[in-house]
């Protein structure tokens, strides 16, 4: 018997025994691992199995498991998340429905919303449908739609706003108008 050849009872020799293949082997057939309660967009989950012979109650239960989760539409789009301790400087954000601040970001930017956190601070030029600001806004904002300052957040610079809602606490500063009708229509 050669080294191995026949180590915990394999055989090798016999065509019709096949041996396990590696996870990363090509013509190995991929894991599915089951979803978690955290489900990313866009991921439908593989259909739950149950039994033939379990109560109605359980298998219920397993077909609101199978059933996709309902999309959010505020998830939907593209999304860039600037993370804590993250600098981003000198750039033109384009083509990204949401942007969410927890860094600090020097930037010009069109798009349909911004979010940022309260440690987060955006310096620059914004044009968004929604902005939701909890941390520190500075430079030029127009948020055709909707303005949103919670209780720790800071905005100053030339703002323009469709409709506003200020916590207690929030803090604004510099030149604030409404816009007009028309203002809102025509971007």
């Amino acid at each position: 018997m050669k080294y191995g050849e026949n180590l915990f009872g394999r055989r090798t020799a016999d065509p019709r025994t096949t041996l396990p293949s590696a996870a990363n082997h090509p013509t190995a057939t991929p894991a599915l691992v089951p979803s978690s309660t955290s489900q990313r967009p866009g991921i439908v989950p593989a259909p739950a199995s149950s039994p033939s012979s379990s109560s109605s109650s359980s298998s219920s239960s397993a077909t609101a498991a199978s059933e996709p989760p309902a999309v959010r539409s505020d998830e939907s789009g593209s999304k860039l998340i600037v993370g804590p301790n993250i600098k981003l400087k000198g750039v033109e954000i384009e083509d990204c429905d949401t942007l969410v601040v927890e860094g600090r970001i020097e930037a010009t930017m069109v798009s349909r919303a911004i979010q940022i956190a309260e440690h987060g601070a955006f310096n620059g030029k914004v044009d968004v449908d929604v902005a939701e600001i909890r941390g520190d806004f500075k430079g030029e904002m127009t948020a055709r739609k909707k303005l949103v300052i919670h209780a720790s957040g800071r905005v100053s610079g030339k703002i323009r706003y469709g409709k506003i809602l200020v916590q207690e606490g929030g803090e604004m500063s510099g030149d604030i108008a409404a816009l007009s009708g028309q203002e809102q229509l025509s971007r």
